[in-house]
C-alpha cells in the first residue's frame, strides 16, 4: 500500500470554508479510480505545534504505485491540484508531498 501526503500552507487570506471546498473533492475521486482507499483531510491538531505553516492536509491510500499514477493523471486531480497551487502561500514551494510504502 501506498500513503500519499500531501501538507499544505495556505495563504493566509484563504477561508476555512474554501479549504473544505477543495478537500471535499477528495472523496468524489475516490468513486472514479479503482484502488483508491481511505481519504482523510483536515486542519493540524498537533500538540507539538511543529507545523511551521503547513496548517492542513490530506492523506490518501493506494493499493499501489499505478493506482496513485492514475490518480496523478486524472483531470479532476490536475484540477484540485492547481486550485490547491493558486491557494498557497507561494505557489508550488507551499505544498509538501510525501509518499511511503507501508
Amino acid at each position: 500500500m501506498i500513503r500519499h501526503i500531501v501538507l499544505i500552507n495556505f495563504r493566509a487570506e484563504v477561508s476555512e470554508q474554501e479549504i473544505s471546498q477543495m478537500f471535499s473533492a477528495l472523496p468524489v475521486l475516490q468513486d472514479l479510480l479503482p484502488g483508491m482507499g481511505a481519504v482523510t483531510a483536515g486542519r493540524s491538531e498537533s500538540p507539538e505545534q511543529m507545523e511551521r505553516g503547513y496548517m492542513h492536509g490530506f492523506v490518501v491510500d493506494f493499493d499501489s504505485w499505478q493506482s496513485l499514477q492514475a490518480y496523478q493523471d486524472h483531470p479532476q486531480h490536475k484540477a484540485l491540484g492547481a486550485r490547491l497551487v493558486a491557494a498557497a502561500e507561494g505557489g508550488i514551494d507551499g505544498i509538501l508531498v510525501f509518499d511511503l510504502e507501508v
